[in-house]
């Protein structure tokens, strides 16, 4: 669901640029009253994950479309929503920077489409079904209810977006239309990978999860470092061989541009956009996940594992900069 610049006026990427923002402050703030950096390793490791699992397209049987995996409703089940939209965030900007995926323009909607439903919408869901303890059957329920439902608000603020950008080629109506339902399919199968992700993590350690808690003295059958090693191990895997496997169908929104319009992609017009369009050929090192100029599977299975890498260094670094920003800046407030 990564929008091109061409879909925004400047105007309402702007806007989107500041509602993302304020959520990030907002998210900044909350995460700086946590009295330890315990939750930081996990945002990384799973920023990775998540970051590895967006690379595999599944088809939609009988559409001729595919999907990925979003993770803010996974990430907001683990680390809850305030860090998981953090990192999401760190996730979307290298994805936006070093491989091109997604406009520069337009980051500030995709941080809102992809990540502030999964995070908030979908980290209430989790929150509603297991503050009352955990199962497997709450867990399969919340994953897929959360993934659906923030999937729909996703796509539909991007029709929103569009038709507040004046983009006449995608009438709302008709785009709502190819939209919605082909998200609710993405959604479907996006809940259902949450949920074994989440049900391994139950399984193996359950004091992970958000709201997740074990007895005094009860045994978990893998350690925290372990876990995240497992995890870890996925995402190399995931990135570096799983994604040769990637649907090479278009994704919900390509699908449904090409429905109303004939092309994946709009053709980018305006000065705003070519702007922003020079800065991301400049930082995309890796445009469309492989090496410039080359198509070789190397050359995927490589980026896959240094965008994996980047991101798990990008998450953590970021945070403790940030944290340590924020508190010494509330130091010399007091010494004031």
């Amino acid at each position: 669901m990564h929008m091109a610049d061409a879909l925004l006026a400047p105007g309402v990427a702007g806007v989107m640029y500041a509602c993302s923002a304020v959520a990030a402050g907002r998210s900044v703030r909350k995460l700086n009253q946590q009295p330890d950096d315990k939750a930081v390793p996990v945002m990384g490791v799973m920023g990775a994950f998540v970051f590895a699992a967006q690379m595999i397209n599944f088809t939609i049987p009988g559409t001729g479309s595919s999907g990925h995996l979003c993770g803010g409703m996974l990430l907001a089940a683990i680390v809850g929503p305030y860090a998981a939209f953090l990192t999401m965030i760190g996730v979307l900007l290298i994805q936006c920077l070093l491989f091109a995926d997604g406009g520069l323009m337009a980051l500030g909607a995709n941080i809102w489409n992809m990540a502030f439903y999964g995070c908030f919408v979908g980290g209430l869901i989790w929150r509603t079904f297991t503050r009352k303890g955990l199962n497997r059957a709450k867990i399969i329920a919340a994953s897929l209810i959360g993934c659906i439902l923030s999937l729909q608000l996703g796509a539909f603020s991007v029709s929103v977006e569009t038709l507040a950008s004046g983009i006449t080629a995608l009438p709302f109506g008709a785009f709502l239309l190819a939209m919605q339902p082909i998200h609710l399919a993405i959604g479907a199968v996006e809940g259902c990978i949450t949920a074994a992700v989440l049900v391994f993590l139950y399984e193996a350690r359950p004091s992970l999860l958000w709201q997740g808690s074990v007895a005094a003295g009860e045994k978990q059958r893998l350690t925290l470092r372990g876990t995240l090693g497992v995890l870890a191990g996925a995402a190399v895997v995931v990135a570096g061989g799983l994604s040769l496997l990637a649907s090479a169908f278009p994704d919900g929104l390509e699908w449904s541009l090409q429905r109303l319009t004939g092309s994946t992609e709009l053709e980018t017009t305006g000065p705003v956009q070519a702007f922003f369009a020079r800065i991301q050929e400049w930082t995309a090192l890796l445009p469309d996940y492989n090496f410039a100029g080359s198509d070789a599977a190397a050359g995927t299975s490589a980026a896959g594992i240094i965008g994996a890498v980047v991101v798990l260094a990008v998450v953590i670094l970021g945070v403790k900069l940030v944290k340590k920003a924020v508190h010494r800046r509330g130091s010399s407030a007091q010494g004031h």
